[in-house]
């Protein structure tokens, strides 16, 4: 690959790669450079973009190996004579003013090989030599095995540590973020005779990015990790005089450990933050004091027989987050069209099933009640009936969540997702969609409700009473699992008497926030009137035949649903 030769005309600008904020360079003739990620972006050139190639430029040092520069200390940075003599660094200056710095680069004979050179005023840097080639910087200098050795992300970084550290233990640098794997895995036998690698790499994302790829070469316990969080990298400390910090912090290292495992004795930052978790109340106090209320990054089932008045019992928990909150919502009833679950809406804001065919609506209350309704753009349904792809399904909850805001999310029902599977196999499917939903709550930070059906039983069905267990969700135990929480709904729709006929026993089969579990609220379905569900007491031990249970329509505005129970749980 040819060498482009042009003139500097902008430093210390955004990487188009997105890696470093401020590595990136643009040259006279259209092309770029970034020094963290070590990419060549073109302009008109042939060449392939983000491919690491040596930069040179039109700066008048010679591109042989000479022997410049003079040893000096780096004064803006505070680094002294002996510190740069010790690692070779030598300056080149006019009129008292250091204009370069010149990093000796050797091979394992320690034969000089490569120089780096950086440009004071615009912090370039340009290659000379077989660099690629060359040792840590620094490893020539440390041959002894010990126990500690320190691996920094720049020359002046290296330089820098060292000095702060006492002149006392080993300092090596990589070339940059970017070559920092291939760097230590080139050089792994010599790093592996140290009893701890300390990684002191720069605060910002390639700077962590190369830890994490680093500190897996090693076994573990032996990779150590300094975190620094006042100032970007070692040199800065230096320069602005924080020598004991850096070294209270370097000598605070700790144990470098993967994602995923945290030590206990690191968590009083963690354990100290309040925790600010969105919740939401239930329309119904029963089932409100066993599980709190909903909470965004939580995944709810909500389970019944055929014809249980699970739909229902969604679209009373929609009404209510409309009436009572200020979150978006969105609905994917897949068994009903758009118009069906809006008519449905509107007949509870109503109090009168104005879905059904035999109860009359006007076109002006059904205008009011729409108005009232539709309320700022807040409620989002999904148009399509019948069964539907994951991929789609998930696209569609992603962008409900991403791009209409939408905080609640429920979907009636997961069942209906999987028939249309090429494989067939409904467990598998299942299992594959809730694992991939369950991701989405967490990742996106919403709740997410849904609806799936139970297995068949043999005696008395659930369509008739039986009481429900996490056994008896269809397909497979990946819904049970992986749920956060379990709602089963009970009712006898067979049952002689009108008021058992028509209330329903709600049972929470799982609970993850609290582990309390068992039936907690009575709801009665008021067929015949308002076709609104209540919340009643319970007619099975107290209630005599042909008794209307006693409903609780208002009082709960005032106690259920309070102030106090809308708001961000700590």
């Amino acid at each position: 690959m040819d060498k482009i030769s042009s003139t500097i005309l902008k430093v210390h600008i955004p990487c188009p790669c997105g890696d470093s904020s401020d590595a990136y360079t643009t040259y006279s003739d259209g092309h770029g450079y970034c020094f963290s990620c070590n990419k060549y972006f073109p302009s008109n050139h042939t060449h392939t973009e983000g491919a690491t190639v040596t930069v040179s430029t039109t700066n008048n040092w010679n591109t042989a190996l000479a022997d410049k520069g003079d040893f000096i200390g780096i004064i803006d940075r505070n680094i002294n004579v002996d510190t740069c003599r010790k690692y070779g660094v030598k300056c080149l200056s006019t009129k008292d003013k250091i204009t370069k710095h010149i990093y000796h680069y050797v091979d394992k004979n320690n034969k000089h090989i490569a120089n780096k050179i950086r440009v004071v005023d615009d912090k370039s840097f340009s290659t000379e030599g077989d660099i690629n080639s060359a040792l840590l910087f620094g490893q020539n200098l440390f041959n002894q095995a010990g126990k500690f050795i320190t691996i920094v992300e720049g020359e002046l970084d290296a330089l820098a540590a060292y000095q702060m550290l006492g002149s006392k233990w080993p300092v090596v640098s990589v070339k940059s973020a970017s070559t920092a794997l291939r760097d230590c895995k080139k050089n792994i036998s010599y790093l592996s005779q140290f009893e701890n690698v300390v990684l002191c790499f720069d605060n910002d994302k390639a700077g962590k990015k190369a830890t994490d790829d680093v500190a897996n070469l090693f076994p573990p316990g032996v990779a150590k990790l300094v975190t620094l969080e006042d100032y970007k990298d070692a040199s800065d400390y230096l320069k602005n005089n924080k020598q004991k910090l850096f070294t209270d912090t370097w000598w605070n290292q700790k144990t470098y450990t993967p994602d995923g495992i945290v030590c206990f004795s690191d968590m009083w930052d963690i354990l100290n933050t309040k925790d600010d978790v969105l919740s939401v109340p239930y329309p119904w106090a029963g089932l409100n004091d066993m599980t709190y209320g909903m909470r965004v990054g939580e995944l709810c089932t909500y389970t019944a027989g055929s014809g249980q008045g699970k739909s229902s019992i969604l679209r009373e928990i929609v009404y209510d987050l409309l009436q009572k909150t200020e979150y978006n919502i969105g609905m994917m009833f897949l068994e009903e069209t758009p118009k069906k679950t809006a008519m449905a809406l509107c007949g509870l804001d109503m109090n009168r099933p104005i879905h059904l065919p035999d109860v009359e609506c006007s076109e002006e209350e059904l205008q009011t009640t729409f108005d009232r309704l539709k309320n700022n753009r807040r409620l989002f349904l999904l148009d399509h009936f019948g069964s539907w792809g994951i991929d789609k399904i998930l696209y569609n909850v992603r962008h409900l969540a991403k791009g209409e805001d939408c905080k609640f999310i429920f979907i009636d029902h997961i069942s209906i997702i999987v028939s249309s599977q090429e494989h067939g196999d409904e467990r598998r499917a299942l299992d594959e969609i809730m694992t991939k939903l369950i991701q989405l709550v967490k990742e996106l930070n919403i709740h997410l409700g849904i609806v799936t059906h139970l297995k068949r039983i043999s005696g008395n069905g659930h369509e008739e009473g039986s009481s429900i267990s996490l056994s008896h969700l269809r397909g497979t135990a990946g819904i049970g699992q992986l749920s956060d929480m379990v709602i089963g709904v009970e009712r006898n729709s067979q049952h002689d008497d009108l008021t058992i006929r028509n209330t329903s026993t709600v049972r929470v089969l799982k609970n993850r926030f609290s582990g309390d579990t068992g039936p907690c609220a009575y709801l009665f379905y008021d067929r015949e009137g308002t076709g609104r569900i209540y919340e009643t007491t319970n007619p099975f031990d107290e209630g005599e035949e042909g008794e209307t249970p006693v409903m609780d329509m208002g009082s709960s505005d005032a106690d259920i649903f309070s102030s106090d129970f809308l708001r961000s749980e700590t």
